[in-house]
C-alpha cells in the first residue's frame, strides 16, 4: 500500500467526482433515447429496478474493493486476493474504460461542435427539417470529427494532468453545481410548454404491454450500469483516493440517488418539448434524438430556442467532461503503477492512444471508414456493442462474485461498515444471489438474442 498515494481532500469531493463520472452523456444522450425507444414510463420503472437491486449493491462492492486496495483497478483485485484470478474484473474494467473513453470522446466532440454552431448562430440558421442532413454533414466529413473529438480530449487529459485535488476534485466542485442549476432551469421552462402534461405522461404513466417486451431489461441493466460507470473501474479507482474514515455506503446512495434524479429531471426536460414541438413519435428518434429531434425542437421556439440550445449543449458536454475524466483516470492510474509513470507522463501518453484509437470512430459514422463494418456494424457501433453488451455486464458479474464468495465476508463487510448489520447480511446476499443471476441473464439474452 503507498503512503503517498492521492487522496481526495474531502468526502464531498469525492462524491462530487463520483456523480460526475455517472452524470454524462449517460444521463441525457443515451437515456434518453433509450426511454424513447422502450416505452418511456415502462423502462424507468425497470430501470429503477436495475439500479437499486443490481446497480447499487455493485457500487458499493467497488467502492470497497477500491478503499480497501488502494490501487488501480487491477492493483486493488491483487492486493485483496493476490495470486488469484479475480483480477480478471479489474482487467475488465481497464479495457471497458480505455474502450469506451475512444468513442465517448467522438460523441461528445459532436456536442461541443453543436454548442459551437448555437453559439455562433451556424445551428439555429438550419431550416425546419433540415438539422438531419446538418448532422449527417458534419459527422459524415474527414476533418471535422477528429478535430473536434481532439479537442474535447485535450480537455480531458488536461484536467487528469494536474491529479486527484487540483484536477478531478476541483473540476468536479464547479461541474456539479453548475450542472444542477441549469439542469433546473431548462426542466423548469420545459415544465410551461402545451406538451408538458403529454411528456410527463410518457415519462411515468407506463403502458403494462411495454413490460412483455425482453428487450426494454436488457436495455435497462445495460443504462444502469452505463449510467453509475460501474464495471469501467472507475469507481474503483476513485474509491482507492479516499481514507478509511468516509462512510461507504452513504457515500453509495448518495451518488446513486443524485445520478437517477438527474436522468429523471433530463426526461422532464427533454419529453415535455419533444411532445410540444415533434411531428413523429418520441420512438423513433433512437441516438438521434439529441443531435436532430432536439435541434428541430429549438428551432420551433423561436429566440427562445437559441438559448435553450446553447445551455442544453452546454450542460451535456460539462457533463460529458467530468465522465471522460473518471474513464482516462482508470487507464492513467493503471498505467502509473505498471510502467512506474508519473502521472503528468501517463495522462498525456494514455490519453494520446486513446485518442488515436478512437480515430476510426470519428471516422465510421459516413466518413471515410463508413464501409469498414464487422458484423455490419460501423467501427463506434462496434465498440459500443462490445462494452456495454459483453464487457460491463461481465465485469459486473464478476466483481459480485468476488465480494460475494471470492473475499472473505468479514473482511467485506468491515469495509463499508457494515459488520453484524442486516443491511450488510441483505447486501452480501444479493451481491452473491440477485446480482449475478440478473446479469447472467442479460448477458445470455445480448449473447443469444
Amino acid at each position: 500500500m503507498s503512503n503517498g498515494r492521492e487522496r481526495f481532500a474531502t468526502k464531498l469531493g469525492f462524491i462530487l467526482a463520483a456523480v460526475g463520472s455517472a452524470v454524462g452523456l449517460g444521463n441525457v444522450w443515451r437515456f434518453s433515447y433509450v426511454a424513447g425507444e422502450n416505452g418511456g414510463a415502462a423502462f424507468l420503472l425497470v430501470y429503477l429496478l436495475c439500479i437499486f437491486l443490481i446497480g447499487l449493491p455493485v457500487l458499493l462492492a467497488e467502492f470497497s474493493i477500491g478503499r480497501r486496495g488502494q490501487q488501480d483497478v487491477v492493483g486493488s483485485f491483487n492486493t485483496i486476493a493476490p495470486q488469484k484470478p479475480w483480477a480478471i474484473g479489474g482487467i475488465l474494467g481497464v479495457a471497458s474504460a480505455f474502450i469506451i473513453l475512444s468513442f465517448y470522446g467522438v460523441i461528445a466532440g459532436w456536442v461541443v461542435y453543436f454548442l459551437y454552431s448555437y453559439v455562433t448562430g451556424a445551428a439555429a440558421g438550419v431550416e425546419t427539417g433540415e438539422y438531419a442532413d446538418f448532422f449527417g454533414a458534419f459527422i459524415g466529413g474527414a476533418a471535422g470529427p477528429v478535430f473536434w473529438q481532439v479537442l474535447f480530449m485535450a480537455l480531458t487529459i488536461a484536467i487528469v494532468f494536474f491529479g486527484v485535488k487540483k484536477g478531478i476534485e476541483l473540476s468536479n466542485k464547479i461541474f456539479m453545481p453548475l450542472l444542477a442549476v441549469i439542469l433546473l432551469f431548462l426542466a423548469g421552462y420545459a415544465l410551461t410548454l402545451d406538451g408538458a402534461a403529454e411528456g410527463l405522461a410518457f415519462l411515468f404513466r407506463p403502458e403494462f404491454s411495454a413490460f412483455g417486451n425482453p428487450g426494454i431489461y436488457a436495455a435497462a441493466i445495460g443504462q444502469a450500469f452505463f449510467t453509475l460507470s460501474l464495471g469501467m473501474g472507475a469507481m474503483i479507482t476513485y474509491a482507492s483516493y479516499l481514507p478509511k474514515e468516509t462512510k461507504l455506503p452513504s457515500a453509495a446512495g448518495t451518488v446513486v440517488t443524485l445520478d437517477t434524479l438527474f436522468a429523471i429531471v433530463v426526461g422532464i426536460m427533454i419529453f415535455p418539448a419533444v411532445f410540444t414541438f415533434a411531428q413523429f413519435d418520441v420512438g423513433d428518434a433512437g441516438p438521434g434524438l439529441v443531435f436532430i429531434t432536439l435541434p428541430e425542437v429549438f428551432n420551433q421556439m423561436g429566440a427562445m430556442g437559441t438559448m435553450f440550445g446553447i445551455l442544453f449543449f452546454f450542460l451535456v458536454a460539462v457533463a460529458a467532461l467530468s465522465s471522460a475524466i473518471s474513464l482516462l483516470e482508470v487507464s492513467v492510474a493503471y498505467a502509473m503503477r505498471k510502467f512506474n509513470w508519473t502521472r503528468r507522463f501517463a495522462a498525456i501518453a494514455v490519453g494520446t492512444v486513446v485518442t488515436l484509437f478512437g480515430v476510426p470512430s470519428a471516422l465510421s459514422q459516413g466518413g471515410p471508414l463508413s464501409d469498414f463494418t464487422v458484423a455490419g456494424l460501423p467501427f463506434l457501433d462496434l465498440m459500443d456493442t462490445i462494452t456495454d453488451n459483453y464487457f460491463l455486464p461481465l465485469g459486473g458479474f464478476v466483481i459480485a462474485l468476488f465480494v460475494g464468495w471470492g473475499w472473505n465476508k468479514v473482511d467485506a463487510l468491515k469495509e463499508t461498515g457494515l459488520t453484524d448489520t442486516t443491511v450488510g447480511t441483505v447486501w452480501i446476499w444479493f451481491l452473491r444471489i440477485v446480482a449475478p443471476i440478473g446479469i447472467l441473464g442479460i448477458l445470455l439474452l445480448n449473447i443469444f438474442g
